[in-house]
């Protein structure tokens, strides 16, 4: 995907270039409406939300060109290979164009590759077969730069669509028993640029709650941003004049 440099850019493909997020646990039905709104309002690239809202969001977004991308073994990537593969099933069935599935980080910290493979296989072939597009979310938090670069290469050689960086719930408890969050970091961006494929693309999330984060991250070669902060971010784009909105 080849993609204007990132200050040349109009608000619109600014927007186009972000899933709208509405993955807080927290989140009600009236909140979720109101998100789907907001992402249509501004004609962003996808919504990203729970597999129980893929109805009301495909309904929402009909006809708006704004993508509905479902996660699956969400948060932390843990179902079974079997139900990952069926939730796939069933978000794609009832709308979803993307689908943004958590990896098993155990098996990935544990080396345990020919699981992690075969599972990504599975869940690709299952979404393709529907038309759909699959992100890999690594949680990066949890991982070694070897870990990162063994997925890239995993991903490349099946190929995903899209690699992605984390979830935005990947706490990670430290000795003192706090928890610490990184999200998507300029370095693993660059680290992941670095090792996957032309034909996979990057989606940064967890963090990215500002313009010049945005711009930081396109200019790094990521093609789809995971945000909460749209509204900011697009307004912030309208007020510097980064480009009309035609």
């Amino acid at each position: 995907m080849t993609m204007p440099p990132a200050r040349a850019m109009t608000v619109a493909q600014v927007a186009k270039m972000i899933d709208h997020s509405l993955l807080n646990p927290a989140m009600t039905d009236k909140e979720i409406l109101s998100g789907l709104e907001l992402a249509k309002k501004h004609k962003v690239a996808a919504a990203c939300v729970k597999p129980c809202s893929v109805p009301v969001a495909k309904d929402v977004l009909d006809g708006s060109g704004v993508l509905v991308c479902a996660v699956i073994g969400f948060p932390h990537g843990n179902s079974t290979t079997a139900i990952k593969v069926l939730e796939a099933e069933e978000a794609v069935e009832a709308g979803a164009h993307e689908i943004d599935m958590v990896v098993n980080v155990g098996k990935v910290l544990g080396g345990d590759w020919e699981y992690v493979t075969n599972e990504i296989r599975s869940i690709n072939d299952t979404v393709i077969k529907h038309g759909a597009a699959l992100k890999v979310i690594f949680e990066n938090d949890f991982l070694r730069d070897e870990h990162i670069i063994h997925l890239c290469k995993i991903c490349t050689a099946l190929p995903v669509a899209f690699v992605k960086t984390s979830t935005g719930f990947g706490f990670v408890k430290q000795p003192n028993g706090f928890y610490t969050y990184k999200g998507a970091t300029m370095r693993d961006l660059r680290l992941m640029k670095a090792n996957v494929g032309p034909s996979v693309q990057i989606k940064a999330a967890g963090g990215i709650r500002t313009l010049d984060e945005v711009i930081a991250a396109i200019s790094l070669g990521v093609t789809r941003i995971g945000a909460t902060a749209t509204a900011t971010i697009i307004e912030e784009a309208a007020h510097r004049g980064t480009g009309s909105s035609h």
